[in-house]
């Protein structure tokens, strides 16, 4: 039986299990984690009564797992898969990771217009291609394994001629570009970008066991470093999302920081499950973390991966904040007092067919304030506040 405080169903519509969901002019986005699902559109003009509008599918050992909507088009990754999640599948010969560029000015009828491929990843790199990215309808904000570099950096893309993308700039943390003669100071690929997030002239971009770093980007064909800010060690999680919180609090400007409850490191002390930040950037230059979250309910002991903590919503619209919390499903913290963040509502359903526990992976709330809820293995939840 499902739990929940202050939340209702509206409806649940069942698909393949997805990484990311987004709405736009009623229909949202659904990038799936596992192939042969590639990105489903589904039509939520009435929600109470989901239903497919159309699908795209992926090819085996990959998966298109992220998507973005904007100015018409829509953009979503191709990744391969890690061996360890493949089980056998083997990638199609010659094939490459990077984007899909799709035209959805009629969702119902997605029309392909370009790829723009990256290169693939080195021997013992977890994956190749696209890993995450932020698009504002003109420029893409992309986290592609490029050649020469250890790991995940950033490239900013222009689409403004979606059929010719266009590099303007690239962005590494020291150390990545191998090619160049860094040697890095972590060992793999503990250090690389997993995203970066829109906040005006900055992007907020976090940096797996680096921590996570602010850039400014007033000239887009030169992105610089502005501060950088990190923890692990000697905490032992991943740093998963920098969202900027668009309002001040309590005259401050703050980012809410997640951590992934994935990938711990060994040689870190034990904690219960990950758990979220408000990072003080009210100085970017010296950005401080003064405050975390964590579920009342969080056992002391360590934790399953993927128990805690995954990520707040990239789209904050007021102080009460969705978060997913993997296997506690949908969180509701209030950081309207950044001393003592609160929970105030939450959603947990009951674990979907083929699982034997939740996987809340990603949200979003849509502009007449419903929540939108997927599952990394089944279902989409479409929620609102009561």
């Amino acid at each position: 039986m499902a739990k929940t405080k202050g939340i209702r169903q509206v409806a649940w519509r069942d698909c393949a299990g997805g990484g990311q969901v987004v709405v736009e002019r009623g229909f949202a986005y659904v990038g799936h984690m596992r192939n042969p699902h590639g990105t489903s559109i589904i039509d939520v003009r009435d929600p109470r009564h989901p239903r497919i509008a159309s699908e795209l599918s992926m090819p085996p050992a990959t998966h298109s797992h992220k998507v973005r909507v904007g100015n018409g088009l829509m953009v979503s990754n191709m990744e391969s898969l890690t061996s360890r999640v493949v089980r056998g599948e083997r990638l199609p010969e010659g094939w490459r990771g990077g984007i899909r560029i799709h035209a959805v000015s009629d969702p119902e009828r997605p029309r392909h217009i370009a790829d723009w491929h990256c290169t693939h990843a080195p021997d013992g790199g977890p994956a190749s291609g696209v890993h995450r990215f932020d698009f504002d309808g003109r420029y893409a904000y992309l986290s592609p394994t490029m050649e020469g570099y250890a790991g995940n950096i950033v490239v900013v893309l222009a689409l403004a001629a979606p059929r010719h993308p266009v590099e303007v700039s690239r962005w590494w943390i020291p150390g990545q570009w191998t090619a160049g003669g860094a040697v890095p100071s972590w060992e793999g690929w503990a250090h690389r970008v997993h995203h970066a997030l829109r906040d005006g002239e900055r992007r907020n971009v976090s940096l797996w066991h680096g921590g996570c770093a602010i850039l400014d980007v007033s000239d887009l064909s030169k992105p610089r470093f502005i501060s950088g800010l990190d923890w692990s060690p000697p905490f032992p999680w991943p740093t998963h999302s920098a969202v900027k919180v668009p309002f001040p609090i309590d005259g401050r400007q703050m980012l809410l920081v997640s951590d992934e409850d994935v990938a711990r490191l060994p040689d870190c002390p034990p904690y219960p499950a990950a758990f979220m930040w408000l990072v003080d950037v009210t100085d970017e230059r010296h950005p401080v973390q003064f405050s975390s979250f964590q579920l009342e309910d969080m056992p002391a002991e360590a934790q399953p991966p993927m128990t805690g903590c995954h990520q707040p919503v990239e789209r904050i619209v007021g102080p009460e904040v969705p978060v997913t919390w993997f296997a506690h499903g949908l969180r509701i913290v209030d950081i309207s007092r950044p001393h003592a963040m609160r929970e105030v509502a939450y959603f947990l359903p009951d674990p979907p067919p083929g699982s034997d526990r939740v996987q809340a992976n990603d949200v979003y709330v849509d502009e007449r304030g419903l929540i939108y809820l997927i599952d990394r293995v089944r279902g989409l939840h479409i929620l609102e506040r009561v």
